[in-house]
């Protein structure tokens, strides 16, 4: 017979990064997300999991009403509607596939 002892030490791992333009604000706004983007702990958004919900949703409008949401294109051409459709969706597909990671936001 034997003794084996082990100590062992979680270690925040991250598993998903993006950055989009401040420029896009107006667009989270208008896409009723931009807490959730930009302030999601001012919100209690503190688990990706908590997230996929109202991405997919707004992501749906967003795709819906392209028209609508290209009058937010900042007029000094620094980010587009594509833009912002492509981080919302990659983000919300990462926020499903990680939904325990913490969601932080750096401004």
């Amino acid at each position: 017979m034997s003794l084996d002892v082990y100590l062992t030490k979680v270690q925040p791992t991250e598993v998903y990064s993006a950055n989009i333009t401040h420029n896009l604000g107006e667009m989270a706004k208008a896409a009723g997300i931009y807490q959730h983007l930009w302030h999601p702990e001012d919100i209690g958004m503190t688990k990706a999991v908590h997230l996929v919900a109202p991405l997919r949703s707004a992501l749906d409008w967003l795709k819906g009403s392209p028209a609508y949401f290209e009058k937010y294109n900042p007029k000094n051409g620094l980010g587009t509607y594509q833009d912002f459709v492509q981080f919302v969706e990659k983000y919300m597909m990462a926020c499903a596939s990680h939904p325990d990671a913490e969601v932080k936001a750096s401004r």
